[in-house]
């Protein structure tokens, strides 16, 4: 079943500039934000659409890949390889993205000498298969954590026709045309670890293209990580930055008031007279480290509140205070 269209799902044209897809992200996010709807499933099932949205529609290089492949768009680099390799022949688009057909793959009389000038010849022995690369989105919360992911690859295997020999008996092998291999799509769970940030590389040993050569190891698979934007925190390394929002009565005399944190909410002491942008270190209550088990810290900055109306008594309790020359 075709995802929804990420352009609807946010309610933009497709002509949309960066700053209407980024200004009417932040509105439907804060909308539909669990914390502002707990225990509400479908503000959650939409806050997540919206997410996914807005990965690919604030990114021009994945927005350029979707517009072109649709749900595919993940797929795009794999598919504009076999393009160069088959002239473009074995691929169809249309409105629910791309698809190919192997049996195209097949009428190529010379596809296996394409194959054959891309991994080098296969004469000089087994070799290690091409690395492959995939993106993979995560949440704040899951790069805290960690999180699962099942693939779906589509990634070049031995040909099972000819077992990867490219021939049958003495013939080339009709089904690969002598390459050895076929191009198959495959599902593959992956793990991600906690720590990780936009540009993270996570390496996936042995999942990569398969060896061109017989007794070769495969290549390795890369999950090239981007971590969406979050409501309510900023991310500078493993740290973490928020908005505090308190009322000036509570700036002036003191308080506890709850702040916020990737797991939930914590009591922050605030001495008297504290200044508006006043900057609270919470220590060790950021993301883990990538290597290693230390954890950034969690930096929580004052937003004095001023009042928007006063009465009678309270405009009198502020003109004395004036008058005082507090």
């Amino acid at each position: 079943m075709p995802s929804k269209d990420y352009y609807t799902v946010l309610g933009v044209p497709k002509g949309a500039s960066q700053k209407e897809i980024r200004q009417t992200y932040r509105r439907l996010a804060r909308q539909h934000h669990p914390d502002v709807n707990p225990g509400d499933k479908a503000a959650e099932a939409r806050f997540k659409e919206i997410n996914a949205a807005y990965e690919v529609l604030s990114d021009p290089e994945r927005r350029r890949k979707y517009d072109r492949y649709g749900d595919q768009w993940q797929h795009a680099d794999q598919i504009e390889e076999m393009q160069r390799r088959t002239g473009g022949r074995a691929f169809r688009f249309g409105p629910g993205g791309v698809s190919f057909d192997v049996g195209d793959l097949r009428g190529f009389g010379d596809l296996g000498s394409t194959f054959e000038s891309f991994f080098g010849e296969r004469r000089r022995g087994p070799r290690k298969g091409a690395d492959l690369e995939q993106r993979v989105e995560v949440t704040l919360e899951e790069a805290f954590r960690g999180a699962t992911r099942t693939l779906q690859l589509a990634s070049e295997e031995p040909c099972a026709t000819c077992g990867g020999s490219g021939q049958i008996a003495s013939a080339v092998c009709h089904v690969c045309r002598g390459s050895g291999v076929a191009l198959k799509a495959r599902r593959l769970e992956v793990k991600i670890p906690p720590g990780v940030d936009t540009g993270s590389r996570v390496r996936i040993a042995g999942e990569g293209q398969a060896s061109t050569g017989r007794g070769g190891h495969r290549g390795d698979l890369y999950l090239i990580v981007s971590v969406r934007p979050h409501p309510h925190f900023q991310r500078k390394g493993s740290d973490l930055y928020t908005d505090v929002e308190i009322p000036l009565t509570d700036a002036v005399l003191g308080a506890e008031v709850e702040v916020p944190t990737i797991t939930g909410k914590v009591l922050l002491k605030v001495p008297p007279l504290s200044q508006n942008g006043k900057v609270f270190r919470l220590a060790s209550l950021g993301l883990p480290h990538l290597k290693g088990s230390a954890r950034g810290h969690l930096y929580a900055r004052l937003e004095v509140r001023l009042p928007e109306r006063l009465d009678q008594h309270e405009k009198k309790l502020f003109e004395e205070l004036r008058a005082a020359g507090v």
